[in-house]
């Protein structure tokens, strides 16, 4: 099998990686995000350049896309990440398993806060991957289940029918923007699980953003203008930049359980939403 990953990395920028190697970045579509300014190694602004030296740190500090990445994380990145809310909703119970995709390893299903943050909080976008038997190993010693351990495909209903099989049934499932038919799938067949919309700057239409807010409970806005006009009727947002809404009561218990876990400052106040900031938030908008 080829050792290839691919990653639709920040700013819509597709890069190819082969044998631990970046060999192909593609032109960005959104030039500027301030979650990526505040990268351990800033992309500002987004550039081919920029985005190729912020991979390349990722493969060198925490084995990115190689047989020698780190899978466990303690250390959260921004309040209301969707690796964070999940770690959080694990740690209080509200969920019992997260199925998430990883670069390695490929769909897997998740129950410690620390192998979320690990595998999620530091990959996003994933589009396809290699499965790594080292990767693998550490991933299930730290209690997690590899979906397809052969290919490493990244099938989120088959990991919900695991979960389901496992008798995991408060379990969170991450799917990307574009993916609304996916959504409304997981919907009707597991009506109980919560859903969270990431990486949405790939929504192209007002009517593919209503069907997502529709069928999930957290939303992520990313660079998308459409999800950021389909959300009006949210209940919770969380954060401006880059903010993630609650269109759901499930959702918005996660968020009000990240509130109480949290010891930053915080202001509540009821408006309507969505609240934006022209300054910070990601350019253009797509």
């Amino acid at each position: 099998m080829k050792d290839e990953h691919i990653i639709e990395a920040v700013g819509m920028t597709r890069v190819v990686i082969r044998n631990g190697e970046v060999v192909e970045v593609g032109e960005p579509e959104v030039r500027f995000c301030p979650l990526a300014k505040r990268f351990a190694t800033p992309v500002d602004p987004i550039t081919k350049e920029s985005v190729q030296k912020n991979i390349e740190s990722r493969i060198k500090n925490f084995g990115m896309c190689t047989n020698d990445r780190q899978v466990l994380d303690k250390e959260t990145f921004v309040l209301f990440g969707a690796s964070e809310l999940m770690s959080t909703g694990l740690r209080t119970k509200t969920l019992d398993a997260a199925v998430i995709c990883a670069d390695g390893a490929g769909t897997v299903i998740v129950r410690t806060p620390d192998l979320v943050q690990g595998l999620g909080g530091r990959m996003s976008g994933l589009v396809s991957t290699t499965p790594y038997p080292e990767v693998i190993e550490k991933i299930e010693e730290a209690g997690g289940v590899v979906i397809d351990k052969e290919t490493a495909k990244l099938d989120v209903l088959a990991g919900l029918a695991r979960a389901k099989t496992e008798g995991w049934t408060k379990t969170a499932v991450t799917i990307a923007g574009f993916q609304h038919e996916l959504a409304e799938e997981i919907r009707t067949k597991y009506p109980d699980a919560l859903i969270i919309a990431v990486h949405t700057s790939g929504v192209t239409s007002a009517e593919n953003a209503d069907r997502l807010v529709a069928a999930s409970d957290l939303v992520f806005a990313c660079a998308s203008k459409y999800v950021r006009a389909a959300v009006s009727k949210a209940l919770v947002q969380g954060g401006v930049g880059v903010p993630v809404y609650a269109v759901s009561q499930a959702g918005k218990r996660l968020i009000m359980e990240r509130l109480i876990e949290t010891d930053q400052q915080i202001l509540v106040k009821n408006t309507k939403l969505p609240v934006e900031d022209m300054g910070k938030q990601p350019e253009p908008l797509v």
